[in-house]
């Protein structure tokens, strides 16, 4: 389980894109990385759209916003198209680095288990370091919860 201090997992994934993208190459600013469920969704909708609408505040403080989730490249950029969302949105078809930040888990869908990820952002400073996790985050808010964390 990734602690606050700990250095920040490895992300080399394609981008909505199809780009490639290497949080090594990103080292020296800081990263807001939240992970979100489904594109498109409600609640990824609503917490996606709060960093859109708070993002020229991150900017302003030097910080990269990053949306990440198990959606394909085309799912990714129709909700970014869909949205005008200004940042990058990261596909992590495979899992891995959903698994490699411990937001992989177990759900409860209605009653029914589900794998899934877990809504869960990381602050990772200048040197690759997580400095702040939100951990089970509620979409409403979220993005003003973070910008007050900076």
């Amino acid at each position: 389980m990734l602690k606050e201090g700990d250095t920040a997992p490895k992300i080399q994934l394609q981008t909505d894109s199809g780009e490639p993208f290497d949080l090594d190459a990103v080292r020296g600013k800081k990263v807001v990385l939240f992970f979100y469920p489904k594109a498109s969704t409600p609640g990824c909708t609503v917490e996606a759209c709060e960093f859109r609408d708070t993002f020229k505040k991150f900017e302003k403080k030097g910080v990269l916003v990053l949306g990440i989730s198990k959606d394909t490249p085309k799912a990714q950029t129709a909700f970014k198209q869909n949205q005008r969302l200004p940042y990058t949105l990261l596909c992590d078809i495979d899992k891995k680095v959903a698994d490699d930040y411990g937001v992989w888990k177990e759900k409860n869908m209605y009653g029914k288990k589900v794998m899934g990820i877990e809504r869960t952002t990381f602050v990772i400073d200048e040197r690759g370091k997580i400095q702040k996790i939100f951990s089970k985050v509620k979409p409403a808010g979220h993005a003003a919860e973070v910008l007050a964390a900076l």
